[in-house]
């Protein structure tokens, strides 16, 4: 259940973005581009952005980890804003998904991206029970 409540909070990040054109970010829907075609992008792309981060993002920030001990971490903005742009690569392929105009713009968009999915993972993240020994 906490991936689809990641890949629903990744499809809003992903929608907020889009609704700002300083980021140079769009989405190409499905089909006849209605609002729920729209919304069921952002879905899927939501959940490729994932897919993106855990298999190319892992092998990135293994092989760069002597960069983000350097950079004190500053390197993630620019893994991020690549995963962000290799995602808008794979998907607008296909002739719909995720449209990145520049790699800056989506470094900005991913750092935009970072923050509403930490602020809203935190809000709906499901309360763990405590066990009672």
């Amino acid at each position: 259940m906490g991936f689809v409540i990641r890949i629903i909070v990744t499809g809003f990040a992903l929608w907020v973005v889009t609704l700002f054109s300083f980021f140079e970010v769009s989405v190409r829907p499905f089909g006849d581009g209605g609002p729920l075609m729209t919304a069921l992008t952002l879905l899927v792309v939501a959940a490729i952005f994932g897919i993106v981060n855990a298999v190319v993002g892992t092998v990135i920030r293994v092989v760069a980890f002597p960069l983000y001990l350097l950079t004190l971490g500053l390197i993630s903005f620019i893994v991020n804003g690549f995963l962000l742009w290799l995602t808008g690569v794979l998907t607008s392929s296909f002739h719909w998904g995720l449209e990145v105009d520049n790699f800056w713009t989506a470094i900005l968009a991913a750092i935009v991206i970072s923050i509403i999915t930490a602020i809203f993972g935190a809000i709906v993240r499901p309360q763990r029970k405590k066990s009672r020994d």
